[in-house]
């Protein structure tokens, strides 16, 4: 059952499930917990804490100009602390992975450990990659939900991923039929063009434990950041798994195995 935590006016849904090695894991933009739950394993050791981010899941959006990976950082930190949580594993998919990343560098007492998923991000503001997601919000911003649909279906950043990367594209088309399309066409620009704040330098310094997940297929969640942020990384160790276009029953089950056995490890 999810609770509600509230910072800054703005009420935010998280879950907290379990006892033992708490473990700090965040969704991807425009998730939510159930993302989470469905690739994370079913370890008794584990105590597993899900913020569902500004406009996401059951969180509420607060004000626009404050939707930013900086400011989801800082109400995990404070969710955190209003749990009692000392250092913990911290981790995400995504855009979850960005956050973890920026944890671990501005808060480095906050992480034990280290896991980023399907990382859309490695230094860089604004990458490439997530252009498809800046498109979405333009034009959620500019037209209604149904014809903002039809814009997308027929530009070429639809095409190129319904031929390179069929599950990104899914992804992308369920954003038209999320309530108050306008702000979340808000969020979805702000967070595309925005980084986790950390660069090359400070990656290398990372000194904790670090799981690195990654695959190929997808022109979001590039297989080639996973490499470069294991290789940044000295203590990552980088899991390769099968891609959801794929096979979405291996990319689920290769996923909880590569989880389990590194928290394990840390249990």
């Amino acid at each position: 059952m999810k609770k509600t935590f509230r910072r800054d006016g703005v009420d935010l849904a998280y879950r907290d499930v379990g006892a033992g090695l708490p473990v700090i894991f965040q969704h991807g933009l425009g998730g939510d917990e159930a993302q989470v739950a469905d690739v994370f394993p079913d370890l008794p050791v584990t105590r597993r804490v899900t913020l569902e981010c500004r406009g996401q899941g059951g969180s509420g959006y607060g004000p626009v100009d404050r939707l930013s990976i900086a400011t989801f950082a800082e109400d995990i930190e404070a969710l955190a602390d209003d749990l009692a949580i000392g250092p913990a594993v911290v981790g995400g998919i995504s855009m979850g992975a960005a956050l973890a990343l920026r944890l671990s560098v501005h808060k480095p007492a906050r992480v034990r450990a280290l896991v980023l998923a399907r990382p859309a991000w490695v230094s860089k503001a604004a990458p490439a990659n997530m252009r498809p997601y800046a498109v979405v919000g333009d034009l959620l911003m500019r037209h209604s939900p149904e014809h903002a649909r039809r814009l997308f279906d027929e530009s070429p950043v639809a095409a190129e991923l319904a031929r390179l990367a069929p599950d990104n594209l899914s992804s992308l088309q369920g954003f038209f039929n999320r309530p108050d399309p306008v702000l979340f066409g808000k969020l979805l620009v702000a967070i595309a063009g925005d980084g986790p704040g950390v660069s090359e330098s400070d990656i290398r310094a990372i000194a904790v434990p670090t799981l690195v997940i990654g695959h190929d297929h997808d022109l979001v969640h590039r297989l080639g950041d996973a490499q470069a942020l294991a290789g940044l990384i000295p203590s990552a160790r980088l899991c390769t798994i099968t891609a959801k276009s794929q096979d979405r029953a291996a990319y689920r089950r290769e996923f909880r195995a590569c989880l389990s056995e590194f928290l394990e490890s840390l249990a």
